[in-house]
């Protein structure tokens, strides 16, 4: 009996020293933060840091991409230069924004038609907020894409990927400038290819939509920036939204990068895109017109007229024939043929693969140009404008008067330049706050604009002036 009671009270003491020692740790914790704590609980787990897959590393890609996308902001009306006080009650300035991507360290930037259409000035905002103006050096509408240009050196910019190998499923991130939220990156997979959703128009018909569809969430003033993959390369610009409510709704549209390339170096070469035709009215196949027409495939571009004197014409393709491919890629619609051939210009030569009679052909066709023939058509460069007539300046005068560009007016008779005090020998530098390096820089400016112009330069014997001219 003794010992029973010896040995319960030795258990109650112990008990009692450890729910005590216990509950006095919990009263009074031995650390004075919760980072410490932590810190002590995680160093006790085993493999405490979670790994994450190679293939779905976002950071690095986004990390070395934001930078090269920018803000684009755009003014529109008469222009904040008007020499006429009630401009800006008549036509008030309005402003709007999307988004850009840097594609040379020199300044060149693509974004899309519709972000800066009839603006009347553009700003670059980099990621970093260094602000330029841009110069427009052509648009597209069929496409929906612009090139800009500002005067900087050393930019980061974003590396062509290749859309071609992209492939539903695979992980992408869209970064731009949703409602002013700068360098926003989303994260998506690629939903579908070659999507048509019709919301580019043309009288002729020769709009492109091949859009990369995604889940990636784009809102207003993503327009213009970049779809990458986790490479880090440029696979799309981001152009439009599916959408009932004006914002993201779940999917998001792209222009593939094989297709930008080339319109951006059209414009950069020409000032305006050169697009090859084939020549042909064309539509879908789908099961209903396999059957009715008697066809051998469900797949493919069912030709519907082929255009007198037209490329297809030409190499012998007829009315009730399949397109089926294209330099030996696959195409199963229109959207996937119209972009194939937008990749080339007029004059250079394609391998048209297509189904007759449940026969397999090919022939080779030189594309022509909308008016039938094989020339590229670059813009003229106007040396004369409103009375004034310019010349570029030689690198030996720019030296001298260290400036980096400028234009020359050489003569000048009656018109707006005279109209506004410019006196005959002025130098132009500025046009609205951009640079204006050569004559040529002149054309596409003055192409775009309208209303109040700020004029800026100098003469070569006296200093800077500045001249308020309406357009």
């Amino acid at each position: 009996m003794i010992l029973t009671v010896i040995v319960a009270a030795f258990i109650g003491a112990t008990l009692g020293v450890v729910f005590t020692i216990r509950y006095m740790e919990e009263m009074s914790p031995a650390y004075y933060s919760i980072e410490e704590r932590q810190s002590k609980l995680v160093g006790q787990l085993e493999n405490s840091s979670i790994q994450i897959p190679e293939g779905l590393q976002f950071e690095k890609a986004a990390k070395n991409i934001t930078p090269a996308i920018v803000h684009v902001k755009t003014t529109y009306g008469s222009g904040e230069f008007s020499l006429n006080p009630l401009k800006q009650y008549l036509d008030p300035v309005a402003r709007s924004s999307g988004s850009g991507v840097i594609l040379t360290d020199n300044g060149y930037i693509v974004t899309n038609h519709h972000v800066i259409e009839d603006a009347t000035r553009i700003e670059i905002v980099m990621s970093n907020n260094q602000k330029f103006y841009a110069k427009l050096i052509g648009s597209d509408p069929n496409t929906d894409l612009a090139l800009l240009k500002i005067k900087a050196r050393d930019l980061p910019f974003v590396k062509y990927g290749n859309s071609d190998e992209v492939n539903p499923g695979e992980w992408v991130l869209a970064i731009g400038n949703p409602f002013e939220l700068t360098s926003t990156v989303t994260a998506g997979i690629v939903s579908a290819k070659a999507r048509n959703i019709r919301i580019l128009q043309d009288r002729n018909n020769l709009q492109v939509e091949s859009f990369i569809q995604t889940d990636a969430a784009v809102n207003p003033g993503n327009s213009g920036g970049a779809l990458i993959n986790l490479k880090g390369e440029l696979i799309g610009i981001n152009s439009a939204i599916a959408t009932s409510t004006g914002n993201y709704s779940g999917y998001s549209f792209a222009i593939p990068v094989m297709l930008v390339k080339k319109v951006v170096d059209d414009l950069l070469e020409f000032g305006e895109v050169q697009r090859g035709l084939l020549g042909v009215q064309i539509e879908d196949v789908t099961a209903e017109i396999a059957e009715i027409k008697d066809l051998s495939v469900v797949q493919g571009v069912y030709i519907l007229r082929v255009n007198k004197g037209s490329a297809a014409a030409d190499s012998g393709m007829e009315p009730g024939d399949v397109i089926v491919g294209i330099n030996d890629y696959p195409v199963n619609s229109v959207s996937e043929l119209q972009e194939r051939v937008a990749r080339n210009r007029p004059g250079e030569r394609i391998k048209v693969t297509f189904m007759r009679e449940g026969e397999t052909r090919s022939v080779q066709t030189i594309l022509k140009n909308f008016d039938g023939s094989t020339e590229v058509q670059k813009r003229e460069i106007q040396y004369e404008w409103e009375g004034a007539i310019f010349k570029d300046l030689t690198y030996r005068e720019l030296a001298r008067l260290n400036i980096d560009g400028g234009i020359q007016i050489v003569e000048l008779g009656d018109g707006k330049w005279d109209k506004s005090g410019i006196q005959n020998g002025f130098i132009i530098t500025h046009i609205d706050k951009v640079p204006v390096d050569n004559v040529e820089d002149l054309n596409r400016m003055l192409e775009f604009k309208h209303g109040g112009m700020l004029v800026e330069g100098l003469y070569k014997k006296g200093g800077k002036e500045a001249y308020g001219l309406v357009w």
